[in-house]
């Protein structure tokens, strides 16, 4: 395990693409070679291990994807697709979507995942020439079709129906079997995905070849992915942590993933880390919390099986961190990031540094970040403020602005993320909460994610968020939206012990004076909870 102050200190943007890519970022590379054709000479080197909504079972090997990659990226070019092109998918978590990426990527296109959920309004922002990316062609399957008839100016549509029988599959059997990658420099895109929208308007983000770097170092070193990993991420491919970690970076290490079609349900997730083998877990907190609510019995079967497992998304609480540790035999580490950049801020599995409860870790090897009051000063070790990033001297950084060119959170050499964190003489970053969640109350700034991790101490807690609601004598009191897990219901004794407990816990001021009880908290589709609308209903 490599020290992570060395490799802090001694990073190399040159090492690491010597490390990692058989191309150049100058002289030519293709996304398709680097995920797919170098290891395609292995005709048994296993790409994807799939299991489908009925736990039917596939595997896919890279000369399977190489082979059906090149007849794709011909299909593309006789719709009229070549470089530069964008194309969006609207596609379920199928084998097909692969071989739909990767033909992408060899035809030089721009490759634009869409979130199956997304209605017709969402996808029209996206994909029109009205603050979206005008993409050329729109590929999804028959359950997604409907929503593209409401689709104002939408683009031509291919249907991408699976299995061996379907008419895609005959399709790319009437395709030449070979097609020569489309080489391009390392600042030419090749992946479009927009922000989650948890607060404002979502912004489109388009990714250079660059940032193949920044990711592939967080897979290998923050969820420390080893060739002897059995390795599943649940993040749905439509969301750029989805799409970057569980079809790219695996496969351009040359290392299988794993992909369920089915929802998340505890049950669903027990039965395919059990099933596969699975040794490295990434996800959102929420499944976490949700296992962690389903009781020991439900997670028993995978209880030492796990290795490491990494969370994203949003803050992860200590709690459900030390019942990782207790229930699962492995640890759980807390990772931070953002559309734009990648992951910032990490506690990494395969860097030898302390790890602090509560902390989201310490900043990537490669990018410089500072915590800086209203006049872009840095604040003192253990004060909130804003965290940047300053991207003259983050080499690994590959953002440069938004799809148009907007520019809005960068003032001078700082991006200011719009998250508040403090951070200690270590070096350790603690979230506090998105800059626009801070609440103040009585003079006092208070961050909601400290007040519903001391919540989630209750055993009836299985969901907590906290906001501010305006009063007219403290500015904004604390109030509290709690999901409880089964077996418990609300009570005058519960909310009174859930506020005593805060005071005692945290303190007199940061007490939720109102606590409510729902029977789920709103989230984006990427699972992030969208306090806004707590503020409406408040």
């Amino acid at each position: 395990m490599r020290d992570y102050q060395a490799a802090y200190r001694d990073f190399s943007l040159e090492k690491l693409e010597r490390e990692v890519l058989q191309g150049s970022l100058a002289d030519g590379l293709n996304a398709c070679i680097e995920c797919c054709d170098r290891w395609a000479d292995d005709e048994q080197r296993v790409a994807l291990r799939w299991i489908g909504r009925d736990f039917a079972q596939k595997t896919v090997t890279f000369r399977e994807l190489a082979l059906a990659s090149a007849r794709f990226a011909n299909l593309l070019h006789s719709c009229g697709v070549g470089r530069g092109d964008v194309v969006a998918g609207l596609m379920p978590r199928i084998p097909e979507l692969f071989v739909a990426v990767l033909g992408c990527f060899r035809a030089g296109a721009i490759y634009q995942p869409l979130f199956t959920a997304f209605g017709p309004a969402a996808i029209e922002h996206r994909v029109t020439a009205d603050g979206g990316t005008q993409a050329k062609l729109i590929l999804t399957d028959a359950a997604n079709t409907a929503k593209l008839d409401e689709v104002a100016r939408c683009p031509p549509v291919l249907l991408v129906d699976r299995g061996p029988n379907g008419k895609f599959a005959a399709l790319l059997a009437a395709q030449p079997e070979a097609f020569a990658p489309v080489m391009l420099r390392g600042d030419h895109p090749f992946v479009t995905n927009y922000t989650s929208g948890t607060t404002g308007h979502p912004k489109a983000v388009r990714y250079s070849l660059r940032m193949l770097l920044p990711v592939t170092a967080y897979v290998r070193d923050a969820i420390g992915l080893r060739v002897d990993d059995r390795f599943w991420c649940m993040a749905d491919p439509g969301w750029s942590y989805g799409m970057f970690c569980t079809i790219v970076v695996p496969l351009l290490l040359g290392y299988a993933t794993t992909m369920y079609e089915g929802p998340f349900t505890v049950e669903s997730a027990v039965r395919v880390i059990e099933s596969q083998g699975i040794t490295n877990l990434a996800s959102a907190p929420t499944a976490y919390r949700l296992m962690m609510a389903a009781g020991d019995d439900a997670i028993a079967p995978i209880s030492r099986q796990l290795r490491v497992a990494s969370s994203a998304g949003e803050a992860l609480n200590p709690e459900v961190a030390r019942w990782a540790e207790r229930a699962l035999h492995c640890p759980l580490y807390d990772h931070y990031g953002q559309t734009e950049f990648g992951m910032l801020v990490n506690n990494h599995h395969a860097l030898r540094h302390k790890v602090k409860s509560g902390s989201a870790g310490v900043a990537t090897p490669g990018f410089e970040l500072a915590v800086l009051d209203d006049s872009l000063r840095p604040v003192p070790s253990g004060t909130p403020g804003t965290l940047a990033v300053n991207l003259a001297r983050s080499p690994l950084c590959e953002f440069k602005g938004y799809w148009r060119g907007e520019t809005p959170n960068l003032l001078g050499e700082w991006w200011l993320t719009g998250d508040t964190m403090l951070q200690d003489e270590d070096g350790h970053f603690f979230f506090v909460a998105r800059s626009d969640d801070v609440i103040t109350s009585s003079g006092y700034r208070i961050g909601p994610f400290e007040i519903e991790s001391v919540l989630m101490e209750h055993p009836a807690i299985a969901e907590v968020a906290v906001i501010g609601k305006p009063d007219p004598e403290r500015t904004e009191i604390v109030k509290a939206f709690a999901v409880l897990r089964q077996g418990f219901s609300p009570s005058g004794e519960l909310v009174d012990w859930l506020q005593q407990h805060v005071r005692k816990r945290l303190s007199l001021h940061a007490y939720p004076r109102e606590i409510e009880f729902l029977e789920e908290i709103p989230k984006t589709a990427s699972g992030k909870m969208q306090r806004f609308l707590l503020r409406q209903r408040a």
